[in-house]
């Protein structure tokens, strides 16, 4: 029960240091200082001995419903008690993605610098859309690194956002924008006739924010097209020229292309040239969710595939993906922001920005903005540098090479079509009856069960494969070896789920 885990009142704090006449919130300084302590002490034991504990724990039932249902006292607590709530309650219950062996989603452990930065951003408590602050010039600039990191144009800018669904989201609104002001149908009857016939393109590998967005900004299903990819997975070129050509045939206005740098199921990546330049011949936006695979032109050998980017007319990139930021840091890059700022850029009387230098709740939806995701940003970027960005970025790859070698070699074990990036499908061999989607899925659960690694299922040419992602800087191949491993004994555990296996 959830009552077990509640705070003690026994131990110093709120009530018994601050006296009658304090504010409500009011901590004493030296009780405020102990518990700092404490709780620094736990984040640096908690973090060391991750990888030891299991990947992750099933929740009992009445636990989560003791979570879920509240639990507001009538008279305040001790700020002790937050620790050992925090430690009793929370902690043991993780999704898993801070375990070397969690390979289920593109999910990271926090960066330690970014754990730190995220403490004093926290105490310097910015609003980072509006008004002057330190940490929004940081924000301009740390942007501006990831935009050169990333290899786009030098006029790049944007913003942060707590991730790639409301940068994606950001960057279909500009698009919309960019093209209506084109049209010279911003506002009246013009707009509302040229809105009923935008189409967007993205390719069926797309993420689902994608979609998540057309919708937002009032794009209905049926003018989103999903356009078929080749067998590596690529958006198929012609494929999306033919769809194009129909449209504007039928006298619908192809607005923009969704294109990936990295997609979510399998890793692949639509070179942007080829796409960029359709798009400069219809007059339409393209827009790369690289959400996970967004800095990947930094690796030599992958720079062919990220052909064109400087290019491109919009970004996205989550640092808490594939840089260990703290979540939840996302990043809305656009190579003219003044784009992004037609899109968001609304007045009151209440609210006086520069001009010179425009408050970035000019350039997003947000007022309210943490300056967590700057300094995490900022603090990650400088632990690491441009060499160490590399260093990381590699050390998947040779990671991901290291297990597709270890499946191939493997007899019960098939890979199927992944990459470049770094995320494996594979499937074991199972006979042809039609079970096999079944199986991966059972094999998945039970292998989640036993707690010593951690993967998930992707949808493959029609049937469940098993798919590890591989984004966890503290990873090793030894790691990779447990999980293979892992699925194996699952495997055996659950034979006479499929003909011809026996169980263990």
């Amino acid at each position: 029960m959830l009552s077990q885990f509640e705070p003690s009142l026994s131990s110093p704090g709120l009530r018994s240091e601050t006296g009658a006449d304090t504010a409500p919130l009011s901590v004493h300084p030296k009780v405020f200082r102990d518990e700092l302590a404490r709780a620094a002490e736990w984040v640096a034991d908690y973090l060391e001995q991750l990888p030891e504990q299991p990947v992750t724990r099933p929740m009992p039932e009445a636990h989560r419903r003791a979570l879920a249902a509240g639990s507001l006292p009538d008279d305040g607590q001790d700020l002790a008690g937050l620790l050992d709530f925090v430690r009793e309650s929370v902690a043991p219950y993780p999704t898993g993605n801070g375990h070397p062996a969690f390979f289920a989603w593109i999910n990271s452990p926090p960066s330690q610098p970014g754990v730190i930065a995220e403490l004093l951003a926290c105490a310097v408590n910015a609003t980072c859309g509006m008004g002057e602050h330190a940490l929004m010039d940081l924000e301009r600039g740390v942007v501006r690194d990831l935009a050169v990191l990333a290899g786009l144009s030098a006029t790049a800018g944007g913003v942060l956002t707590s991730g790639g669904s409301m940068a994606n989201l950001l960057c279909l609104a500009t698009a919309r924008q960019w093209f209506l002001q084109r049209l010279g149908a911003t506002d009246g009857l013009a707009y509302d006739q040229a809105h009923a016939r935008l189409v967007a393109y993205h390719s069926d590998q797309a993420h689902m924010s994608v979609a998540k967005a057309a919708a937002v900004i009032g794009l209905p299903a049926w003018r989103l097209r999903s356009v078929p990819t080749t067998y590596d997975r690529r958006m198929d070129l012609a494929a999306l020229r033919a769809a194009v050509d129909r449209d504007r045939a039928a006298g619908l206005l192809p607005f923009c292309v969704v294109s990936n740098l990295g997609t979510t199921a399998s890793g692949a990546i639509d070179t942007p040239a080829p796409i960029t330049d359709l798009c400069r011949e219809h007059g339409m936006w393209h827009h790369a969710d690289g959400a996970w695979g967004g800095l990947g032109a930094l690796l030599p050998e992958l720079a062919a595939a990220y052909q064109g980017i400087a290019e491109l007319d919009s970004l996205t990139i989550d640092p808490h993906k594939a840089l260990s930021v703290p979540v939840g840091c996302g990043a809305a890059l656009v190579t003219d922001p003044e784009a992004l700022r037609a899109a968001f850029a609304f007045r009151a009387s209440y609210l006086d920005g520069d001009q010179e230098w425009p408050w970035l709740s000019e350039y997003t939806i947000e007022l309210t903005r943490p300056g967590t995701r700057a300094l995490t940003l900022w603090a990650t970027l400088r632990h690491l540098g441009r060499s160490g960005v590399t260093a990381l970025l590699t050390h998947y790859q040779d990671l991901a090479r290291h297990l597709r070698n270890r499946i191939h070699a493997h007899p019960e074990l098939q890979l199927c079509t992944s990459g470049p990036l770094p995320v494996v499908c594979f499937r074991l061999a199972t006979p042809e009856d039609g079970t096999a989607s079944a199986f991966h899925a059972a094999v998945a659960t039970r292998l989640q069960q036993r707690g010593h690694a951690y993967l998930a299922t992707v949808e493959h040419r029609g049937e469940t494969v098993l798919r590890a992602c591989i984004c966890n800087h503290l990873t090793t191949t030894a790691d990779l070896d447990t999980l293979l491993r892992e699925v194996l004994i699952a495997a055996e555990e659950l034979g006479p789920l499929v003909p011809g296996r026996t169980a263990r």
